[in-house]
């Protein structure tokens, strides 16, 4: 079992950055693959990037590759999304991830309760 609470969130100009942490407890957080989803009004849910336990392999969705970043500290069991250039279309409530398939991370087993990240125009 692992518990997850996100933090971070908040509201950014367009062009902005920000940086959403996600606080993990239980033993086993560095033997999972953990990610980042969001949430817009009207709209499904979405992955925007996720990792390896190890930090050796990322997943990035293409609207936020070379935007955000991904990464995590097995040691203070945290994971970390580095959100730069942002826009309005990032506007979503953010969710943090363990136990996922970071090749195809379509879903997860274990969620955080959201954060929200709004940007204005």
């Amino acid at each position: 079992q692992v518990q997850l609470v996100e933090s971070g969130g908040g509201l950014v100009q367009a062009g902005g950055s920000l940086r959403l942490s996600c606080a993990a407890s239980g033993r086993t957080f560095s033997s999972y693959a953990m990610g980042w989803f969001r949430q817009a009004p009207g709209k499904e849910r979405e992955v925007v990037a996720a990792i390896s336990w190890s930090g050796g392999s990322t997943y990035y969705a293409d609207s936020v590759k070379g935007r955000f970043a991904i990464s995590r500290d097995n040691a203070k069991n945290t994971m970390y999304l580095q959100m730069n250039s942002l826009n309005p279309e990032d506007t979503a409530v953010y969710y943090c991830a363990a136990d996922l398939n970071v090749v195809a991370p379509t879903t997860s087993n274990y969620w955080g309760q959201g954060t929200q990240v709004t940007v204005s125009s």
